[in-house]
């Protein structure tokens, strides 16, 4: 974790913040739940009301992500940021290659694994299993089996999700150029563009909003969230977030469940009392 010569240059960095994000599961959700704290919704609103721009970085698909009653986030970054959105305006847009695509869906079918697809506006399978039923259980949703799957593989397709163990993770990205996995859970991966992730997603919101890294900061709790804490000027972990996530980050909050985010931002002063 890194550490500050002194508290002065500690608060020096926090008031420059000027924008914020957050992954959500385990983050700004405790896993499984639907809706967020008290205490988180004060402050978001609280952050908003201080001219803090938030942000939402999620593995999440667009159709997944929920949405806060009286929360309008000013950005997000769908899919591990393969597509990002400010208000109205598409920012990014990164689909997987095609081929790679075809190929990540034979290599799961060698492996009896049924994939899910996710485009911008529909997420439908080949079959389903367990792991992937589980896997969309977290974020209340079901796994849709699809007749059309094929008419599905031809559209611009932004993530790939399967169940996964950690030996099926070395043979599932077999003959592909630009695909990489994205992990924040041990029994199913998200597969996206090799030049995606949220790091680099923030990078380019970053530049719509004509912002420095140094007057960003995030919160998050996976190892999906790793370049984004190390793409921003201070990435805070959760202290429920796995222990390579806390390695590389600037700092480590309390955890979700203790409205870590909350107490934290309250104890930075970026959020009113």
């Amino acid at each position: 974790m890194r550490t500050y010569e002194n508290k002065d240059e500690l608060k020096n960095e926090i008031n420059k913040v000027k924008i914020v994000f957050f992954d959500i599961d385990g983050t700004l959700l405790e896993m499984g739940k639907t809706e967020i704290t008290p205490n988180m919704r004060k402050a978001l609103c609280s952050l908003k009301q201080n001219g803090i721009k938030i942000c939402i970085a999620t593995g999440r698909p667009f159709v997944t992500i929920p949405m806060f009653e009286g929360i309008v986030f000013d950005a997000i970054l769908a899919f591990n940021g393969s597509f990002c959105v400010a208000g109205d305006q598409v920012v990014a847009k990164c689909p997987i290659p095609k081929e790679d695509v075809k190929k990540i869906i034979e290599n799961a079918k060698r492996m009896e694994r049924p994939v899910s697809i996710a485009t911008a506006e529909e997420i439908v399978a080949n079959g389903s299993d367990k792991d992937l039923e589980d896997y969309f259980a977290i974020a209340h949703h079901r796994v849709n089996v699809s007749e059309k799957f094929e008419e599905y593989v031809e559209k611009d397709v932004f993530q790939i999700m399967l169940g996964c163990d950690l030996e099926e993770r070395k043979y599932i990205l077999e003959g592909t150029k630009n695909a990489k996995v994205a992990a924040w859970w041990s029994r199913a991966i998200d597969i996206i563009p090799k030049d995606g992730g949220k790091g680099t997603a923030i990078e380019q919101v970053l530049a719509h909003y004509k912002f420095s890294k140094e007057e960003a900061i995030a919160f998050g709790d996976g190892e999906n969230d790793i370049d984004m804490l190390l793409s921003v000027g201070k990435g805070i972990a959760m202290g429920n977030a796995a222990e390579k996530v806390k390695e590389i980050a600037a700092d480590i909050c309390e955890s979700v469940t203790d409205d870590g985010i909350y107490y934290y931002l309250k104890s930075q002063k970026l959020i009113n009392e």
